[in-house]
């Protein structure tokens, strides 16, 4: 039997990744990623192969994503760092599949949960930013292109 909301879920999903600012996009990846981990420990706690696999995979797209996407021009030290850290995940998340490692989960949630902070704290001062800018120049609120000429001054850090 299909889920009558499955529907609805997912168009709520895109709905709200097509209507975030770029900093918002960032943080819902590395929060997805953390559900995927999370979900990958509670299928070894079941001995569920497939599920851990399946979960810890997506969570590999994600951070092979998220490398991929460094300016490492642009970003210079701080984008060689993310991409050596995004490296040393993806390596233990090799033990999770190898080893059935829930540790190694562990490991990974522990060192993305403080970028998602990150990057949910840059997109309120962001959005705190627009909406000062917006009252000051007599504008209602503030627009996407005001968060992305934001974020652009910050990008080098994703």
């Amino acid at each position: 039997m299909s889920n009558p909301y499955g529907a609805s879920a997912q168009t709520y999903r895109i709905q709200s990744v097509m209507t975030a600012s770029a900093a918002q996009r960032v943080a819902m990846l590395y929060d997805r990623a953390i559900t995927w981990l999370q979900e990958a420990k509670a299928a070894i706690e079941r001995g569920d192969v497939k599920a851990r696999h399946d979960a810890n995979n997506h969570a590999g797209e994600i951070i092979v994503h998220l490398q991929a996407t460094l300016d490492l021009e642009k970003g210079g030290e701080i984008a060689a760092n993310l991409s050596r850290l995004y490296r040393f995940m993806l390596n233990r998340m090799i033990q999770i599949d190898l080893r059935n490692d829930a540790k190694a989960a562990d490991d990974v949630i522990g060192l993305l949960r403080p970028l998602s902070e990150a990057w949910h704290a840059l997109d309120a001062q962001i959005v705190a930013e627009a909406g000062a800018s917006g009252r000051a120049s007599g504008q209602q609120g503030y627009g996407q292109n005001a968060a992305a000429g934001a974020y652009s001054r910050v990008s080098a850090t994703a």
